[in-house]
């Protein structure tokens, strides 16, 4: 998630186009898996790899481009889900010793939080997320999807990018990261980089498709800077499903 650095607009034309490119196979892909699964799949793989080997703004390096080949896990079907983001709960207010005022509440990045009066929903709330580069980038956590895997329901935070192109985020990490996929986790939404399967707005849904998961760039070249998932987004279990890295 790197801008260009240099000032040669080329860059930044690069950029830009391989935003545009990356935008238009979502939108084909969102088109798709209504009525065909398997076709949106093999869309979405094999137009990725073209990118990663042809695109100027490939996250791998120059070298290995020509002989860059996509990995993938073999297509799940229980592995996709259509959720609905859940709004946080706010804390209890609890009374100290005293009994004379509520305590406040910590937030997910350990600032103090609250919610309004008579509400028991938790308000969007910052967060630093950790970025592979060293330093943060700023997060609104806006709820959180209950995904229904087999081994039992488990928890994914939904987060807005405050900065950056901003757009719905959701990283995960799982027990085949160190192994089978990277070390420090994959995406299953990167609404910044236009990689949303869609979801019913009306209805407060998003589509999740393990099938769809992703390394982010600095999983080949740790020049890019890529925010990572936090402890919430850890699952205990492994998702195979998505990119690999063999």
């Amino acid at each position: 998630m790197t801008e260009p650095a240099t000032g040669d607009p080329s860059e930044t034309l690069h950029l830009a186009d391989w935003r545009r490119q990356v935008a238009d196979l979502y939108a084909a892909v969102r088109r798709l898996l209504p009525t065909d699964h398997e076709a949106a799949l093999e869309l979405w793989r094999t137009t990725r790899e073209r990118l990663y080997r042809e695109h100027a703004q490939s996250p791998v390096p120059v070298a290995g481009r020509d002989a860059f080949r996509a990995h993938h896990y073999a297509v799940d079907q229980d592995l996709r889900f259509h959720v609905p983001v859940v709004a946080d709960e706010a804390p209890e207010a609890t009374l100290p010793s005293g009994g004379l005022s509520a305590a406040p509440a910590l937030d997910f990045g350990g600032a103090a939080a609250g919610s309004p009066t008579g509400s028991s929903t938790r308000p969007p709330l910052p967060i630093e997320l950790p970025v592979s580069a060293g330093g943060t980038m700023a997060m609104r956590r806006i709820g959180h999807v209950e995904i229904p895997f087999a081994a039992g329901v488990r928890q994914l935070g939904v987060f807005w990018m405050s900065g950056y192109a901003g757009g719905v985020f959701i990283p995960f990490r799982d027990a085949t990261n160190g192994s089978e996929t990277y070390g420090a986790g994959r995406y299953v939404i990167d609404g910044a980089k236009s990689a949303d399967l869609g979801g019913d707005a009306a209805h407060g849904t998003l589509v999740l498709d393990f099938n769809f998961a992703f390394h982010p760039s600095c999983a080949f070249d740790p020049k890019w800077a890529c925010p990572l998932a936090p402890p919430a987004n850890r699952l205990d279990i492994p998702i195979r499903a998505g990119e690999r890295l063999t």
